[in-house]
């Protein structure tokens, strides 16, 4: 994907789909479409570019709307998120439309909704809360920087591990509280509340813009839609995974990140992400002149960082759970 981590060189594999067809929709939303069977079932959501340079979301749903996917019962609803971003992608500088003004996954409390601040962002979060809040199931499909392993983000609460192993793919399931700077759509409201059946995953479908990226994006939908069976099973086997791309998951809980103390963050090692370290004590990097270690046995490298600045996360650690 890229060359160095001091320099990188990032390889754009993917093409951005050309999404205007869909802007209209049918919920008085502009990117949001909706389909109701008519028949009792539950409401799911296909979410796609709540980051704009995370382009395998939008192939999914793209392919999705190409198929003409319907929901056999309850409703389906099929949405780009953060399209401003998303219109602003240049595969000759691709890493520059995560967002305009901030981050569209670190906005979503109540109190920031309903708050006074505002920025291109927020202005979109208030437009499609009233579908998010609608939905009783949502997969958000993303894509990371460095990380090649994919990864489900399964959240804090047990109902979520549930669902992600029902799903059965990628091969590490992440279970975490999210990010210090700020609130996930995934975490949002009732998604977290464990006396509530609406749930959520987020799905990371492997670094931008490779190709094996859009594929797995696009057999993640068609099997989030076909464990709930909302869609016809000839249409899951074609274009959902094989018994083969269903692997023996292994769960992991995030116990905290590391986060920068000084200007002069460096890794030890180019750690690509999911790299298990056995020994507590281990040196991961160097902080200035300090060295950076493992907190405990066999830790788990979750996400590391690129470009990491005083203050923010440099990686987080995990642990292997028993589930």
């Amino acid at each position: 994907m890229m060359n160095n981590q001091e320099n990188p060189v990032f390889n754009v594999e993917l093409e951005a789909p050309d999404i205007s067809a869909y802007k209209e929709g049918n919920t008085g939303i502009d990117y949001i479409s909706t389909f109701d069977s008519g028949a009792p079932g539950p409401h799911v959501m296909i979410s796609a570019v709540v980051h704009g340079n995370e382009l395998c979301g939008a192939i999914a749903v793209d392919h999705l709307f190409k198929q003409n996917v319907r929901p056999l019962k309850g409703k389906l609803t099929l949405a780009f998120m953060n399209v401003a971003a998303y219109h602003s992608f240049n595969p000759a500088d691709p890493t520059k439309s995560r967002f305009v003004d901030e981050d569209f996954n670190r906005v979503w409390t109540p109190e920031t909704l309903n708050g006074s601040r505002d920025s291109v962002e927020l202005k979109r979060a208030r437009e499609v809360l009233p579908i998010v809040e609608q939905a009783d199931y949502v997969l958000d499909i993303h894509s990371m920087l460095i990380s090649p392993a994919p990864l489900m983000m399964a959240g804090p609460v047990q109902k979520g591990r549930e669902l992600a192993k029902q799903v059965g793919l990628p091969k590490f399931v992440i279970s975490d509280a999210g990010h210090a700077n700020g609130t996930r759509m995934r975490d949002y409201g009732d998604f977290i509340n464990p006396d509530s059946q609406k749930n959520a995953l987020l799905v990371e479908c492997g670094t931008h813009w490779a190709r094996e990226t859009g594929e797995l994006a696009i057999k993640s939908a068609y099997r989030f839609l076909d464990i709930f069976d909302m869609i016809p099973k000839d249409l899951a086997e074609k274009y959902g995974p094989s018994s083969s791309d269903l692997p023996e998951q292994t769960f992991v809980e995030v116990s905290g990140p590391y986060t920068v103390q000084t200007d002069h963050f460096r890794y030890a090692e180019a750690y690509k992400g999911m790299e298990i370290l056995e020994s507590e004590g281990t040196v991961i990097g160097y902080d200035g002149e300090t060295p950076v270690k493992t907190p405990y046995d066999n830790c788990v490298m979750v996400m590391p960082s690129l470009n990491i600045k005083k203050g923010e996360s440099a990686v987080r650690y995990g642990r292997v759970l028993d589930f």
